[in-house]
């Protein structure tokens, strides 16, 4: 069983690199490593029945390494920061607005399935990217395991429909566009925003680090404040 899920930790590695090979050379959703390695990661812990305890016990450092990833996005923020000055207030409002959507929907959301005071927890703390909404998730008494489901499915479901959103909404600047994306689809939103323009990618990377920032900060007395009043 060690040998098996010690396989699946280098597969998830291995998988990653093939994978974004395979997305540049046939760039289709599908084809994301984001999602064609979880959906082959799946697959093989099935097939093998290795729990997920044990694939962790092995892959934890992977997790982790989320919290540097998410900081090293202060770079490409650093080299706009003249052009993030001009929209910071902007930006910081839509925020505030999206967390609080999210928040309060996620919560109508729980109640109309019924759900577990610790599924809706995380729900709610959903609305962020992974290492933030895990930090937020234990704060309100959520579950981890949870919180990383809801948060890469809410990121998958924003990056599949953000072309056919932001068609619609008929959003001219590349800014908007990304601060949109990086606010609703996490690190799913921002890797698609960097590759439709450098700029939507950079205010997605503000977006979603101050989201983040701001849900940890501010959201255990929001979402409390939600579940107790509403």
């Amino acid at each position: 069983m060690n040998l098996i899920a010690s396989l699946c930790f280098i597969f998830t590695l291995l998988g990653y690199i093939v994978a974004k090979q395979l997305y540049r050379r046939y760039p289709v959703l599908l084809f994301l490593p984001s999602i064609l390695v979880p959906a082959g990661l799946i697959c093989m812990l099935l097939y093998f029945g290795i729990s997920y305890d044990s694939y962790m016990q092995y892959s934890h450092w992977i997790v982790w390494m989320l919290g540097p990833a998410t900081v090293a996005f202060a770079i490409p923020i650093y080299e706009y920061r003249a052009l993030i000055q001009r929209h910071l207030l902007a930006i910081s409002m839509g925020i505030v607005i999206g967390m609080c959507v999210g928040i309060i929907s996620a919560f109508y959301l729980a109640q109309l399935f019924q759900l577990n005071q610790e599924t809706t927890y995380s729900l709610m703390a959903r609305s962020i990217s992974t290492p933030f909404a895990m930090e937020l998730s234990t704060q309100v008494g959520g579950s981890v395991e949870l919180v990383i489901l809801f948060t890469m499915m809410t990121g998958f479901a924003g990056g599949f429909m953000a072309d056919a959103v932001l068609l619609a909404l008929k959003l001219n600047s590349h800014f908007a566009q990304g601060a949109a994306l990086g606010n609703a689809a996490h690190g799913f939103g921002t890797s698609k925003a960097f590759m439709r323009h450098r700029e939507e990618g950079v205010a997605a990377c503000l977006s979603m680090v101050l989201a983040g920032i701001f849900m940890v900060i501010f959201g255990p007395a929001l979402i409390h404040g939600v579940v107790r009043f509403l």
